[in-house]
């Protein structure tokens, strides 16, 4: 048996090798060739370009690009043309991979694509080109099967890797022994995000939330995983503005750590949040765009929630502070709230273990297992 893939970044490396290792384990003469990362190459990908190749993000840095992505997704969909393998996967990066996916499905190949883009949230219009473009699609979330369900595209629910890689029961304890954090003191995590717009957007408000939080709470001590260096610096620069400081512990990295280390957490949404919602900690979720943009967005997005714990609970779980909402105010009011509740951060708690729960589903093998069927119907 051989497959194609082709994996962008780190996630979708890590997707992808653990997608491999799983055919592998059904089909161990399966061969596998593509657009791989580090992880692929070890679970036994050949790597005919290696992904970095199409890690790149923003707007002008993929237009600085365009020539060579676009002769890079040539190049695959030749290659694969020629020779045509039993089924091609492409693991997110759906710019990249819808494009080859529809070229090869036209010339017969069967084509699949794992982590479905945010086509329910915005955009809808797209699912048009996904049908067109796939035989399967595979996705993290079950909303969004049953999205895909309604626009009569072939789909699988697998779950989502992250729900098996973090405990159900996180172990607080240890993760503050870890961090050599105090073991008898409300904790509270502040994650402005890991890019540098992100933590100039945020990174002040969280911090004003913080000195504020400490005024009407003392006691109260803040910890900070810092995802980069230049983050690192510009909190630092943030902090030295301030007149009262609260008891910051600044981490580099260890974000999922401290997430099972703390009480409560402050944080922009993004992936962070299903991180958090799988650590069953209460948190505000926040953020800010430039107000021309977030008019333009605001008319595009079709859920009525913006983080991923509300949308798969279908309530709000998590309170959003997003725009005008998401002061320093708002933010300490609702954090303190959260801090000197236990009934509600009982029933977060219930609320996400049920989640996380429905997320854990042995993402891997049912992956493997879905593509090996199709791969099987295809050959009768």
């Amino acid at each position: 048996m051989r497959i194609g893939i082709v994996a962008g970044e780190a996630s979708g490396d890590l997707l992808a090798s653990g997608l491999i290792r799983a055919i592998k384990a059904k089909h161990p003469d399966a061969v596998f060739e593509g657009i791989a990362g580090p992880a692929m190459i070890e679970a036994g990908c050949q790597a005919i370009y290696p992904a970095e190749k199409l890690a790149v993000m923003g707007l002008f840095e993929v237009l600085a690009h365009y020539r060579e992505l676009k002769g890079i997704q040539n190049a695959i969909i030749k290659h694969f043309g020629d020779n045509p393998p039993d089924v091609f996967i492409g693991v997110d990066a759906p710019d990249f991979n819808l494009t080859v996916e529809r070229k090869l499905k036209t010339q017969g190949v069967k084509t699949v694509h794992y982590v479905s883009p945010s086509v329910w949230a915005w955009r809808q219009y797209r699912v048009k080109k996904i049908g067109r473009s796939v035989d399967l699609m595979l996705t993290l979330f079950p909303f969004e099967a049953d999205f895909y369900h309604q626009h009569d595209v072939a789909v699988e629910f697998v779950g989502h890797p992250l729900a098996e890689m973090i405990p159900v029961q996180p172990d607080t304890s240890a993760a503050r022994q870890q961090l050599d954090l105090p073991a008898d003191k409300k904790l509270v995590a502040i994650l402005p995000g890991s890019r540098m717009s992100e933590a100039k957007m945020l990174s002040h408000l969280m911090l004003e939330a913080a000195t504020e939080i400490s005024k009407q709470q003392p006691g109260v001590e803040f910890v900070v995983p810092l995802a980069t260096s230049a983050v690192h610096q510009y909190v630092e620069s943030v902090l030295a503005g301030l007149n009262d400081k609260p008891v910051l512990h600044l981490v580099d990295g260890r974000s999922r750590e401290v997430m099972a280390a703390v009480d409560v957490i402050m944080l922009a949404s993004g992936t962070a949040a299903l991180e958090a919602m799988l650590y069953k900690r209460p948190m505000v979720v926040t953020y800010k765009l430039s107000p021309l943009t977030y008019a333009i967005v605001k008319r595009m997005i079709k859920t009525e929630f913006v983080s991923l714990p509300n949308i798969l609970a279908g309530e709000e779980v998590a309170k959003e502070l997003i725009q005008d909402r998401a002061t320093a105010t708002n933010l300490a009011k609702e954090t303190l709230r959260l801090l000197q509740d236990d009934g509600a951060a009982d029933a977060v708690s219930e609320r996400f273990t049920s989640i996380h729960l429905q997320l854990r589903q042995n993402a891997s093998d049912k992956a493997a297992a879905a593509v090996l069927s199709l791969v099987e119907t295809a050959g009768r």
